[in-house]
């Protein structure tokens, strides 16, 4: 998806919901689509500071719930750790590495090649990173 579509979806969401764009709003939601790490607002925050100086962290943290109200983007709860955010909108679960602390999505049995184990999958998918 291309930032003008990804620009085009965002707009239009919101205005399903009465609200309007906003320029934070648009940096926050482009942070999140650029990289898909499931990052937290406190990174999100650090991402989006140099494109916009002036944002709080107060401003990232509506946004990101005006995202999540608007289902532009999901939370991830993970035990004992920071909400994270994830722009993947199908139904997925997620696998977090503890050694490292990345999340990610975890697919479904049906992306598994023929006479491949899960943990093939997984080791698979990690070295396409």
């Amino acid at each position: 998806m291309n930032t003008e579509s990804k620009t085009e979806t965002l707009n239009r969401k919101l205005a399903q919901a009465g609200l309007r764009s906003t320029r934070q709003r648009e940096v926050v939601y482009h942070a999140i689509l650029s990289k898909r790490d499931h990052p937290t607002a406190d990174e999100i925050f650090v991402r989006v500071k140099s494109a916009m100086p002036s944002i709080s962290l107060a401003s990232v943290y509506n946004c990101l719930d005006t995202l999540v109200q608007c289902r532009l983007v999901k939370q991830v709860h993970l035990e004992r750790e920071s909400t994270r955010y994830c722009p993947n909108l199908s139904e997925h679960a997620h696998f977090h590495d503890d050694n490292t602390g990345e999340v990610f999505d975890a697919v479904s049995y049906t992306h598994l090649r023929a006479h491949e184990t899960v943990l093939d999958l997984v080791c698979r998918l990690l070295l396409e990173k």
